[in-house]
């Protein structure tokens, strides 16, 4: 592979779709390769609607190791039928999430054990590991504030949970910016939409010149 796979991450409330979406015609006016712009969990036929069964708030009896799976499943066609081929053909991959949604959320979150989620993302990625990721970092009581003021807009089961899961999620987060700190790359989402953006862009474009007309 050749491309250049940079994931976003965040608790909720973080803002990473707004981001995203402020973010990805700006550096499209700069690189010099194609940007595939994906999501997690979807970005396929099969993955969104794996996505619909886990989100969907009606589901309540789910059991946190088959949403952790239903998790991997998505992940594992969404990486076959879009990651790969574009990172092979040397592209640019943006993805909203990846593994360590799924370290921090299920792992932390859920308390199935960081360890366990690893070794089903590892079956499902083949050892498949972003080259950048962009932490967007928000305490819980901001995020779950954000969260409420979005309800109308959108909600989903994550979103129903209360405040020490979130908070397990985002220590996990932080723990893992910590141990990955070439990686990851922290930003203070509790900035304002466009300063968040910016340090954004700044953090990739410096980080990976040779992609960008601009360094």
């Amino acid at each position: 592979m050749n491309g250049l796979f940079i994931t976003i991450e965040g608790p909720d409330g973080a803002g990473k779709t707004s981001v995203i979406e402020e973010l990805y015609p700006r550096l499209q006016l700069e690189a010099t390769r194609k940007i595939v712009k994906t999501r997690e969990p979807g970005g396929v036929k099969i993955a969104e609607k794996i996505r619909k069964i886990i989100l969907d708030p009606r589901n309540e009896e789910m059991d946190e190791r088959t949403e952790a799976l239903l998790y991997a499943a998505a992940r594992r066609q969404h990486l076959i039928e879009v990651v790969l081929p574009a990172l092979n053909a040397g592209h640019i991959v943006i993805c909203d999430r990846f593994v360590d949604s799924s370290l921090a959320y299920q792992g932390a979150g859920r308390r199935i054990g960081i360890p366990e989620i690893a070794r089903i993302n590892e079956f499902a990625t083949e050892g498949t590991t972003p080259d950048f990721t962009l932490y967007l970092d928000v305490d819980s009581d901001t995020g779950l504030r954000r969260i409420q003021e979005n309800r109308a807009h959108q909600y989903d089961r994550l979103d129903s949970e209360g405040l020490e899961f979130h908070q397990r999620v985002r220590h996990a987060y932080l723990k893992l910016a910590e141990e990955n700190p070439v990686r990851i790359h922290k930003i203070d989402a509790r900035m304002g939409l466009q300063e968040v953006v910016e340090s954004s862009y700044s953090a990739i474009v410096e980080s990976y010149p040779a992609y960008f007309k601009s360094i």
